[in-house]
C-alpha cells in the first residue's frame, strides 16, 4: 500500500517535471525562431529588397522576453521533480566495480548505507532551499526582465525537494528492511537479495 502511494507520488512528480520541461523546450524553440527572424529583419539585403517585410520582422518578432529567467526557474524545478522517481528506481549514477563481488549481506549493507546517505543529502538540500525560499520571500527580490518574485522558483523547488526527501526516507527505510530481512523491498533491488 505504502509502496504504491510512494510510486504514484514519484510518478506524478516526474510527469509534472516532464511537463515543465516540455513547456520550456517549446518556449526555447519559439525564442530561437523569434531571435532568428528578428535578425533576418535587420539583414541589409532584406531591408533593400523587401523593406516592409524587414520592418515588420523587426517590429513583431524577437526572443521570448525573460526566456533565460523562465528556463533557470523551470529547470531547477524539473530537476527536483525528477529526483523522487530517480531515487525510487535507483537511477542515480553509481559505480559497482567491487560491490557485485561482495557477499549478499555486504551488498545489502552498502545499498542501505547508500540509501541513507542519499536521503540525508536530499534533506539537507531541501533545508537549504527552504532557507533560500524564506530569504527571497522576505526581501522581495524579483527577476530582472519579467519582475517575477524569485521566491516562486524557490518555493516550487522546495516542494519538489520535500517530495524527494520523503521518497528518500522511504528508500532508506526499505534499504534497512532489506538488510534486516534479506528480502528485496525496493523496485531497484535486483540482485541485492541472496
Amino acid at each position: 500500500m505504502l509502496a504504491r502511494l510512494i510510486t504514484r507520488i514519484a510518478n506524478a512528480m516526474a510527469m509534472l517535471g516532464g511537463l515543465v520541461l516540455c513547456l520550456l523546450i517549446v518556449m526555447t524553440v519559439l525564442s530561437i525562431i523569434g531571435r532568428g527572424l528578428n535578425g533576418l529583419g535587420h539583414d541589409a539585403t532584406l531591408e533593400r529588397a523587401l523593406p516592409a517585410l524587414a520592418a515588420w520582422l523587426v517590429a513583431h518578432t524577437g526572443p521570448v522576453t525573460g526566456d533565460y529567467e523562465l528556463i533557470e526557474a523551470g529547470i531547477a524545478f524539473a530537476i527536483f521533480a525528477f529526483l523522487p522517481i530517480c531515487q525510487l528506481s535507483a537511477g542515480h549514477a553509481r559505480v559497482d566495480l567491487f560491490a557485485k563481488a561482495l557477499p549478499p549481506v555486504a551488498h545489502r549493507t552498502l545499498t542501505a548505507l547508500w540509501e541513507i546517505g542519499l536521503a540525508l543529502v536530499i534533506i539537507v538540500i531541501g533545508w537549504r532551499l527552504c532557507l533560500g525560499f524564506v530569504e527571497k520571500l522576505d526581501n522581495g527580490q524579483t527577476t530582472f526582465l519579467l519582475q517575477l518574485p524569485v521566491w516562486w522558483a524557490y518555493g516550487a523547488s522546495f516542494l519538489a525537494a520535500c517530495v524527494a526527501g520523503l521518497v528518500g526516507i522511504y528508500c532508506a527505510a526499505m534499504g534497512l528492511l532489506e538488510l534486516v530481512t534479506g528480502r528485496p523491498h525496493l523496485p531497484s533491488s535486483d540482485g541485492a537479495a541472496p
